[in-house]
């Protein structure tokens, strides 16, 4: 699934890239950063974590005349008097003021490297309702935001990686220059699937695929899964042949008025006292 959504993610689509302490990210958003350059498109970056020549450095050899980095790295929480970019720059106001100041005929993607600089100091909730916004907004195409999971509450990344349409996170796998990547991704119709794939980058940044998860039902679509019988796998039988269902609904229960009983209640007889001489 790597390789597909590399070759492009749907219009409005949000990416997170889901990283941790023990296996960087980087690389691979520098492989989708590379994989939208070739396909011609614009790419604005918000660099709050590495330079510009540190970003470029690592795209030796992609068409980098399309790219567009926004300095949030020398000064990302506006302490001098003329901050490039600043973590509280990021609303959809000033986000869309970035993007039209290049023309460009293809649409634009936004990298966002990282979201966790940006969530250490605006509320995660501002945070949500601004990547919604983008996404809705049509001021950029699609967008990829790199996450370092262990550096926020369970809650907070689950709520941004709610709002996106594909999730990746990565662990380093057995080999050293390998990892794993379990992937989510939720088209437009809701449904939703999951996959997990070991995976290699190569020093041109594309990325080769070594191998499928073995693990059974690692891919699937949870809005085609069939409904499990909760009686399968019980020792005694609860259904019912059709001739055990025939006598249960003749049997008559003790609780239930026969039709005799319920005329002799709606017709009253003579009133037991009326043969009493006072």
């Amino acid at each position: 699934m790597l390789p597909e959504l590399l070759q492009g993610i749907e219009s409005g689509g949000l990416l997170i890239i889901q990283d941790s302490a023990s296996y960087s990210g980087r690389h691979l958003l520098q492989s989708f950063i590379n994989a939208a350059l070739n396909r011609e498109e614009a790419v604005h970056v918000l660099g709050f974590e590495v330079s510009e020549e540190e970003l470029k450095d690592g795209l030796r050899g992609s068409p980098v005349q399309r790219l567009h980095f926004h300095n949030a790295y020398t000064d990302p929480l506006g302490w001098t008097d003329h901050p490039a970019f600043t973590v509280h720059h990021f609303c959809l106001e000033e986000l869309a003021r970035l993007v039209k100041q290049t023309s460009h005929s293809k649409p634009a993607t936004l990298v966002i490297d990282s979201l966790s600089w940006i969530l250490r100091h605006v509320s995660p909730p501002d945070v949500c309702k601004t990547l919604q916004q983008l996404r809705k907004g049509g001021a950029v195409r699609a967008i990829i935001g790199l996450l370092h999971a262990d550096m926020h509450q369970r809650g907070t990344v689950g709520s941004v990686c709610r709002l996106a349409t594909s999730v990746i996170t990565v662990a380093p796998a057995t080999k050293g220059d390998e990892a794993v990547a379990k992937i989510t991704k939720r088209s437009k119709s809701g449904k939703v699937i999951q996959d997990e794939e070991i995976f290699r980058i190569k020093d041109d940044l594309t990325i080769v695929i070594q191998s499928k998860s073995s693990q059974p039902g690692a891919k699937k679509a949870d809005s085609e899964e069939q409904e499990t019988d909760p009686t399968a796998n019980l020792t005694f039988n609860l259904r019912l042949s059709d001739t055990e269902r025939e006598a249960k609904e003749k049997l008559a229960l003790p609780f239930v008025f026969s039709k005799e009983k319920k005329t002799a209640l709606l017709h009253s007889g003579p009133d037991p006292d009326d043969d009493l001489d006072v």
